[in-house]
């Protein structure tokens, strides 16, 4: 099983959770391999899961591993690789399905998308909540920032956990990118919606504002963080 448990192989409450503040868990899910995040307290064990793209029993297996009870299912934006698990997670968990308004009709066109890629379209679920720039997420002593970050899909976000993400006090702010940011690169905008002026007025006003020491979690791929990808990433340097 093709998991990493923050540079672990397991995860345990007295390895890793005392230093890190908080449990995270990605699971790259998928024909297209996309980074599904679960992310816990380590006392209370509530969990959002972000960007079930695919694969739910597994992402069930390790919430059940942990002993994590789902608070929240948060999309980072609506392309079907993240999307695709959202109505069989929603039905074993009860946990409230969330996006940003934007990619609503996206969402919906789960067909279209579907025969771009040649594959069956999933089961879709009802939105439970419409995520907004500047909204807070709480669950467990935990508390994530939504940020708006329009261009790889119009309504594209982004969650952030400063330092002082709740109650909880963590090692290094940390930020679930989805498809805006990758390690060397950035997300791709010639899909539905997709601009190219949105994305980069995304990255350069609203991410690179954030610390240097940021570790970013990408939709795809290796983490990275904002200092690297301020200094290196070839979208983002002069």
């Amino acid at each position: 099983m093709n998991v990493i448990l923050r540079e672990m192989d397991e995860l345990t409450p007295a390895v890793g959770v005392e230093k890190q503040g908080f449990i995270h868990i990605s699971i790259p899910v998928g024909m297209l391999q996309c980074n599904c995040s679960i992310i816990g307290d380590p006392v209370t064990r509530e969990a959002l899961v972000v960007d079930p793209g695919d694969e739910v029993s597994r992402i069930l297996d390790l919430l059940g591993r942990h002993k994590l009870t789902v608070k929240a299912i948060v999309s980072t934006h609506a392309h079907i690789d993240h999307v695709g698990g959202l109505s069989k997670l929603h039905k074993y968990t009860g946990a409230p399905v969330m996006m940003h308004r934007e990619d609503l009709p996206l969402y919906q066109a789960m067909d279209v998308q579907a025969a771009f890629l040649g594959v069956v379209p999933p089961d879709l679920t009802d939105v439970h909540q419409v995520l907004t720039d500047g909204d807070a997420l709480q669950w467990g002593s935990l508390e994530a920032q939504v940020i708006h970050t329009p261009g790889h899909t119009p309504g594209s976000v982004s969650l952030y956990l400063p330092c002082e993400a709740g109650k909880i006090t963590l090692a290094a702010p940390q930020l679930f990118a989805g498809d805006t940011l990758f390690a060397g690169s950035i997300g791709r905008t010639d899909l539905w919606g997709g601009s190219m002026k949105d994305i980069l007025a995304s990255l350069r006003g609203k991410l690179m504002e954030l610390p240097d020491e940021t570790i970013v979690h990408p939709g795809h791929g290796p983490r990275t963080t904002i200092g690297e990808e301020r200094h290196t990433n070839p979208f983002l340097t002069p």
